[in-house]
């Protein structure tokens, strides 16, 4: 896990939105969206959309044109690998 990674997974111990991510991080869109497909492909982080109640099953299109409508949260998975390091 990379800082970044890091960083993104330390912010997603509760569902949050997509803008107060990247308010927290300071990263761009671009560079938001990459890490968190990255994540969710890997188990890590769960992607909720259209509203913080509704987990949705990763489709890369899909994700990649609404990316930052969505909301996160880590996974257990997620969370033992970011309180390891």
């Amino acid at each position: 896990m990379n800082e970044i990674e890091y960083e993104i997974i330390d912010e997603l111990y509760f569902v949050t939105s997509f803008r107060d991510i990247a308010n927290a991080l300071y990263l761009t869109n671009q560079e938001l969206c990459s890490n968190l497909k990255d994540l969710i492909k890997r188990g890590y982080v769960k992607a909720f959309y259209p509203n913080p109640d509704t987990e949705v099953e990763f489709a890369e299109q899909q994700f990649e044109d609404n990316c930052q409508q969505y909301y996160f949260l880590a996974t257990k998975a997620g969370l033992i690998v970011h309180n390891s390091r």
